[in-house]
């Protein structure tokens, strides 16, 4: 790949009828473990996430409290901002549909829609799902009933602005299927690419966007009778989050944006509709555009009904952040649909993380100070490092770097899982403990080997779990220490006096969230 200067990623901007829920936090964890690798790899990284507060479904969901929509909102955007400091993540830029500056660019960027001619009025009549704020065809139902929220759409009719999709149809095959149009982007992975480039192929209509019978929204520049539609207003988040059109000169220096990560229920917005509208606008599409699958939990579907919606708390309460990100995007492969048991999860965590990583960092710890008075040794003259672990160990961070490129969460932590393991084993191959007795120079380069590989593991890590990444440093006696080349590890540094569980055990039958 490449080297980019810059690394621009977004989740979507989620949606305020409700409070956050692990849905949200699959993707948003998502995106900053891979905001995290590459800012260590040295990118300039742009990370946004935030809030999508407009439409029907809001202004339903706010007189149901009773609440003006904006306050109801702004209560909301609080629960997600929790959430969100409760995981750790680093988002940059935590944008909301409510602010000034973003209603000033999507009337800006529709101004320029109309005045190009990409704008006309007309009369759009359909089925309306609220819930999606989204029209719906007959082919998109289910016994009648939107798929996704088990609702029978409504009637619409109205007098709205349209934008000209059906012009952009073959504009967004070429982009999609020539790597030398100068407008291609990618959507990943493969098997939704089929889907978008099967649903381009069936013939693209023209979209409303814009509504007359809504007053909570974004106003038409040309039309302030009229707000711009939810998903039009939604999507332009992506550039007035990065100074357009007020700065443009730190607009161009992260647009196109380097990956949309979203859930697949969404996808037709942010590889159709989105697309089209930037190369109307005179804009380039993203670069990549990526959807995950949707996941149950222990086998059901989250509902409120079923009492089995998890919210981020939960998880960060019977897990730790770091122990939650970790099991939540390794636990099957993203991009597929996959099952959340919690059962599985607290075993993953005691066998991945509070045994192997954890009783690998407490024995190591426990032998420099048993053996060598808590001072890193010297290795010994004439004894060789463990090729096999000092490879495994420096290697790891090639292997991350492929496999977060192909968005696979699961082989980046396999490379430092086969790191881990080989250390455990290592410990038991060497045997420290003989060696105390038998060959001290044999014992110090395998103390040291030890406290050098945790010392890469530890920073290999810290994208899934950052927190958990600065306290193995600070047990080795390394913080800030955190160069991928081996050999760092300065000898007479002294580890802590005493080892800390890294991830204490959960007892089983304590899987459900409090």
């Amino acid at each position: 790949m490449e080297r980019m200067s810059t690394y621009y990623i977004t989740t979507p901007i989620y949606y305020v009828n409700d409070v956050p829920h692990i849905g949200h936090a699959y993707t948003t964890v998502a995106a900053d473990v891979l905001a995290r690798h590459y800012r260590r790899r040295g990118f300039d990284v742009f990370f946004l996430t935030g809030t999508d507060e407009h439409g029907a479904k809001i202004a339903e969901a706010a007189a149901k409290h009773g609440l003006t929509p904006k306050a109801y909102v702004d209560g909301i955007v609080e629960r997600f901002k929790e959430a969100w400091r409760a995981l750790e993540i680093s988002n940059d830029f935590f944008i909301r549909t409510s602010d000034p500056h973003h209603e000033a660019g999507v009337a800006a960027f529709l101004q320029t829609l109309f005045d190009a001619g990409e704008i006309y009025k007309g009369v759009y009549e359909g089925l309306y799902c609220v819930g999606c704020e989204q029209f719906k065809t007959e082919e998109d139902l289910v016994n009648g009933l939107c798929p996704y929220h088990n609702i029978a759409p409504t009637l619409y009719s109205e007098e709205n602005y349209f934008f000209r999709l059906s012009r952009y149809q073959e504009t967004l095959l070429r982009a999609l299927t020539d790597p030398a149009d100068p407008n291609h982007y990618a959507v990943n992975p493969p098997t939704r690419l089929n889907e978008v480039l099967g649903k381009i192929r069936l013939g693209l209509s023209d979209v409303s966007i814009s509504r007359a019978s809504l007053t909570w929204g974004v106003p038409l520049p040309f039309d302030p009778t009229q707000v711009a539609y939810v998903w039009i207003d939604a999507l332009l988040n992506y550039v007035t989050a990065i100074g357009y059109p007020d700065d443009l000169a730190r607009f161009r220096h992260y647009w196109p944006a380097d990956l949309h990560l979203m859930a697949k229920d969404i996808l037709w917005f942010h590889a159709i509709l989105w697309p089209a509208m930037l190369i109307a606008g005179g804009l380039r599409p993203p670069k990549e555009v990526f959807a995950h699958g949707f996941f149950t939990i222990g086998g059901q579907r989250m509902s409120k009904t079923l009492g089995n919606v998890i919210a981020p708390a939960d998880l960060v309460a019977r897990f730790g952040a770091d122990a939650a990100r970790y099991l939540l995007v390794t636990d099957f492969p993203f991009g597929t649909d996959g099952d959340f048991n919690l059962d599985s999860l607290v075993t993953r965590y005691n066998a991945e993380l509070a045994n192997d990583l954890g009783n690998l960092l407490n024995r190591t710890v426990s032998m420099v100070n048993r053996f060598t008075g808590g001072a890193v040794p010297t290795p010994g003259a004439g004894q060789p490092v463990d090729d096999e672990l000092k490879s495994l160990a420096t290697g790891a961070f090639e292997r991350m770097d492929r496999a977060f490129e192909a968005l696979d969460f699961m082989a980046a932590a396999d490379a430092v899982r086969d790191v881990v393991t080989r250390a455990n084993r290592y410990i038991e191959e060497m045997a420290p403990w003989q060696l105390a007795r038998t060959n001290q120079d044999r014992l110090a380069t395998v103390l040291y080997t030890l406290v050098e590989a945790e010392r890469l593991i530890a920073v290999a890590l810290w994208p899934f779990m950052p927190a958990a990444s600065d306290r193995m440093l600070d047990q080795l006696g390394l913080r800030g220490q955190t160069s991928t080349a081996w050999g760092v590890t300065a000898p007479s540094t002294r580890v802590s006096p005493q080892p800390r569980p890294l991830f204490p055990r959960i007892e089983s039958g304590a899987a459900s969230p409090r």
